[in-house]
């Protein structure tokens, strides 16, 4: 049974928190009365924040792949209010295209970024969550995480990296009898943030996807876990319907699904390779919601030539 506290009583560390779901949760949770500690690795955009959210908000920048930098954020939230109740880990890159033609350099960054990011940030939470006797440890897997996604190879090896980490740490806690210590995992499918802006891409098209999720569905199944934990969340009908399919059905789900995938990776417009924000972060998409279902809406009313 989880002990709740009231959000206005929480410290919650959220990585990523520079726009898309980890921006949206640190905005919900500070208008709610939560403390929040906000990390990411665009420092202005994050003391931005903490600035007009007041005092109940501090910025710390974070390279969730470097252990230092997570070993500071961890310090500063304990120096500013004491204790962590919440630890999100939502910071994550990605990259597409076919496998062969990513740089390796990139396929090094996502893993320390989404894998060893996680891994770090649930280790310095859940030393917290038992020296204090109560936490909630939230990390972000996605629908690959359930289910192989072809062209989005490397980034599903590292959600279902994260997915194992997190399986794992909860039978952990099961074992202990730590009843007030929760590990949570979030599957969400494809949703429509900055993410696809700034992920690396190697298709020769522009990265979107069809259909995509509001993010106010996955930033409301974060919010209640911090009253009602689960292991896991499949969070809308595509992610719940995927997943049982294959469960049901893995082979030809998996074909499917790879089939439609290419389709939709094909349709998009062309456009060159980057590494995106892998690297080094990128000034553009600093907001919550990516607007690319807005954008493909518009596209596909105008008239063809």
């Amino acid at each position: 049974m989880a002990q709740k506290i009231p959000h206005d009583q929480l410290t919650v560390v959220i990585t990523g928190a520079s726009s898309g779901i980890g921006k949206g949760v640190a905005l919900q949770l500070a208008a709610e009365g939560a403390n929040v500690v906000l990390a990411a690795r665009r420092t202005e955009l994050i003391e931005q924040m903490a600035t007009e959210i007041g005092p109940n908000a501090i910025a710390v920048t974070t390279d969730v792949g470097r252990e230092e930098d997570i070993a500071r954020l961890f310090d500063a939230a304990m120096a500013a209010f004491g204790k962590i109740d919440v630890w999100i880990n939502n910071a994550g890159v990605g990259a597409i295209g076919p496998y062969t033609e990513i740089p390796t350099s990139d396929l090094t960054r996502l893993v320390e970024t989404n894998v060893l990011g996680t891994m770090y940030g649930s280790h310095y939470a859940l030393r917290q969550f038992k020296q204090q006797g109560h936490g909630t440890l939230i990390n972000l897997g996605s629908i690959v995480s359930r289910v192989p996604f072809p062209y989005y190879t490397a980034y599903g090896a590292t959600k279902f990296a994260v997915a194992g980490l997190s399986a794992a740490l909860y039978q952990e806690m099961q074992l202990e009898d730590q009843k007030d210590i929760h590990v949570c995992t979030v599957h969400p499918w494809a949703t429509d943030t900055p993410w696809f802006e700034h992920t690396g891409n190697y298709t020769g098209h522009r990265a979107e996807m069809k259909p995509m999720d509001d993010p106010q569905n996955v930033i409301d199944a974060i919010i209640d876990l911090l009253d009602n934990p689960q292991e896991n969340v499949e969070v809308g009908a595509k992610s719940k319907g995927t997943t049982i399919s294959s469960n049901l059905m893995p082979g030809l789900t998996e074909s499917l699904n790879a089939k439609y995938l290419q389709k939709v990776i094909q349709s998009a417009p062309p456009a060159g390779s980057t590494s995106g924000s892998l690297h080094q972060p990128m000034l553009t998409g600093q907001d919550v919601d990516g607007g690319i279902r807005e954008r493909m809406k518009r596209e596909s009313n105008q008239p063809s030539d």
